[in-house]
């Protein structure tokens, strides 16, 4: 995939600050330290765009990147804060959820959800609820396992059992992913590009 241009729009506290856009986007949603800007900057091969941060739970805003391809779609990608083990405040955490559900429920330029888990650990109760609150809302969701270069080889399948049975989700339906190796890389991107075809939330 060539990367013509990948920058950085802004960030918004809550819907008055969100961006117009008439570019589809595609949202990356997951709990805190699952690699969600290491993937999003592998997938646009920077280094920076995306902002990492070993402490989990630091990106409290919605943030927007325009990302340009040679010979495929123009589209955004958006970086949603991490939820689940944060260490901030319960209320604080209320404020992140709300913030998160705001756009997901209002974003009209919205194509489809990556949902990220990462392959050592199981899925919890944010993840599970999570999957019919998209579904009650038309969104469509792909389920996208990171970190698997962290896993042994022997360990793999086991534990991607484990996240299909806690998800109810075939096997087939996870796409494989390692910010560090590059793993899944290509596959990711043709999950985005079925994605942004799409032609509204709600779509099939």
């Amino acid at each position: 995939m060539e990367i013509l241009r990948a920058e950085f729009v802004t960030s918004a506290a809550g819907p008055e600050g969100m961006p117009a856009s008439d570019l589809p986007e595609i949202a990356f949603v997951g709990r805190s330290n699952v690699g969600k800007s290491s993937l999003l900057n592998k997938l646009v091969n920077r280094r920076a765009l995306a902002r990492t941060s070993a402490t989990p739970g630091k990106t409290r805003l919605v943030n927007f990147f325009r990302i340009e391809r040679r010979a495929r779609p123009e589209l955004w990608f958006v970086d949603l804060p991490g939820y689940g083990w944060a260490r901030v405040a319960k209320r604080e955490r209320g404020e992140w959820q709300r913030l998160i559900e705001g756009y997901l429920a209002g974003r009209v330029a919205l194509r489809g959800v990556l949902l990220l888990v990462d392959a050592r650990r199981d899925p919890g109760d944010d993840e599970r609820d999570f999957l019919p609150w998209l579904a009650e809302r038309g969104v469509a969701v792909r389920l996208v396992v990171t970190k698997l270069d962290k896993l042994r080889a022997s360990e793999r399948e086991a534990r991607l059992r484990a996240v299909t049975r806690e998800l109810g989700i075939p096997r087939e339906a996870l796409v494989l992913t390692s910010a560090q190796t590059g793993a899944g890389i290509d596959a990711l991107w043709s999950t985005i590009d079925e994605l942004v075809a799409r032609d509204s939330v709600g779509a099939p």
